[in-house]
């Protein structure tokens, strides 16, 4: 039985103002637009994730949200962990490890630098710092998402909104 699980970094996101809580920003124009597209290329290539999971912060809830429309995923039922915010990537393994055992497909999207570390972690392969909006596809043969853990990933595609626009 094979898993996969798309790690999506959010896309581009307002500076932090002066008196911002990092945690309030919200995308910009570019980057609802860069979500959608991500969303809509995903689509195109069948991907159906049975589970989002996505950080609390604005910027991460609103891609998830514009990638779970264009996948005919109902937003409603992205599950909001407060830990993917600012709990490191364990806070990310953890999430995907109580996965339950129904769910073949899941999409965990959150923050830089952690996805990028995630990924890494999980393929052993060099990821490099994610982009905004970009996406790293990684599958598991025979295993349970309890088993997940470092080196048992293999990429099966690492893509950005930048090179869906030159496709």
């Amino acid at each position: 039985m094979s898993l996969t699980l798309y790690i999506v970094r959010h896309a581009k996101a307002e500076d932090r103002g002066a008196f911002m809580v990092d945690h309030d920003r919200q995308l910009t124009s570019d980057g609802i637009m860069a979500a959608a597209r991500m969303g809509r290329y995903l689509h195109q290539q069948a991907i159906s994730p049975d589970r989002i999971i996505s950080s609390t912060a604005p910027r991460a809830k609103d891609t998830a949200r514009m990638i779970a429309e264009q996948l005919g995923f109902d937003p409603e039922q992205i599950q909001l962990d407060e830990r993917l915010f600012d709990g490191g990537p364990k806070a990310y393994l953890a999430a995907i490890n109580a996965l339950s055992g129904e769910t073949k497909t899941a999409m965990v999207v959150g923050h830089n630098p952690d996805v990028s570390y995630l990924a890494e972690y999980l393929t052993h392969q060099n990821i490099g710092s994610m982009s905004k909006g970009e996406v790293v596809a990684v599958t598991f043969d025979n295993l349970t998402w309890a088993e997940v853990s470092g080196r048992t990933g293999s990429v099966a595609f690492q893509i950005g909104p930048k090179k869906i626009n030159e496709q």
